[in-house]
């Protein structure tokens, strides 16, 4: 039999363990993080095959089934995973110039993308053939906050962003275009509505951070990387007069970036910006990691080569 002093040891231990065991395992999820993989192209340009082996620079890279087998294998890596793109799917080799878009439309979604959003190039053959491909061959969504197409053949065909639920976490995608006039011809862009980017990626990203409770939020962006006029929108001024935005994925100006910028936004706080030139000959890849201790970090960012030796 136990004394009276060594059983009150014994039970004052057994509770010390009943009180400890659960405060371990919460500390435990506060500093195991959670990870997200990002995985983005932008301005493909109907590039369905590789470029040709004709001594070119870029002989032999790109082409859809080299992507499709490198989405594959990180996702067979990878627990949670995103798959998007920053406009211009159309426009630029002969299958569109055949087809107006349905080998595009049809591969991304045999690679199952799960946004995009939209780019001037993909007007190129008439917002009714846009709409018509996207309803009868899209299981992904484009979406665009500032454009309005009421009234038009795209009206309804777009939304201005989603949330994806990884594991526990929310992440609110949208998305964001560059101006139609004078880019885009009149009689393609239609009775379309330009609205102010800064304003409705603004609008947005708060709608997701304090409404939604997202614990990212990604813009998708076709309005260009940076420019020289400092007062024509771009991912950089996007970025720094952003609150709430935690990513951008650019297209447009066709940037390689070797490493993603990191700008501070009006808060002081890291907007990171990337973009992966063009045709699809690169895959961008972001790997983030959640901890409610540190919050969201960028653990690695890769630029992949796409070509079928690394697709085999």
């Amino acid at each position: 039999m136990y004394s009276r002093k060594k059983f009150i040891q014994k039970g004052a231990f057994a509770a010390g363990a009943l009180l400890v065991g659960p405060s371990i395992s919460r500390a435990a999820d506060y500093f195991s993080p959670l990870k997200l993989t990002i995985l983005h192209t932008n301005d493909t340009h109907s590039r369905i095959e590789p470029f040709p082996m004709d001594g070119g620079r870029n002989q032999g890279l790109g082409g859809v089934a080299a992507r499709a087998q490198i989405i594959e294998k990180i996702r067979q890596e990878e627990e949670h995973v995103l798959l998007l793109d920053a406009g211009d799917i159309f426009q630029g080799t002969p299958y569109f110039n055949l087809y107006k878009g349905e080998p595009e439309i049809k591969a991304m979604a045999a690679m199952n993308y799960d946004a995009c959003t939209i780019g001037n190039h993909d007007f190129d053959a008439g917002m009714e053939n846009l709409a018509t491909q996207l309803t009868s061959h899209a299981n992904f969504s484009m979406l665009i906050c500032n454009y309005d197409f009421t009234s038009t053949p795209m009206e309804q065909k777009t939304q201005p962003y989603k949330i994806f639920k990884k594991g526990k976490l929310k992440i609110g995608v949208f998305g964001i275009g560059i101006e139609g006039r004078g880019l885009i011809p009149d009689n393609l862009f239609g009775e379309t509505k330009y609205l102010d980017p800064l304003q409705k990626a603004n609008e947005v990203a708060d709608q997701l951070k304090k409404d939604e409770s997202c614990d990212m939020i990604i813009c998708l962006s076709h309005l260009g990387y940076q420019y020289k006029e400092s007062d024509k929108p771009s991912d950089e001024t996007i970025a720094k007069g952003s609150e709430n935005i935690d990513v951008i994925i650019g297209g447009h100006t066709h940037t390689f970036l070797d490493v993603p910028t990191v700008y501070k936004n009006i808060k002081g706080d890291d907007v990171i910006v990337n973009q992966v030139g063009w045709a699809g000959i690169v895959l961008g890849r972001l790997d983030f990691e959640f901890t409610k201790f540190s919050g969201k970090k960028l653990a690695n960012s890769h630029s992949i080569s796409v070509s079928q030796k690394t697709g085999d």
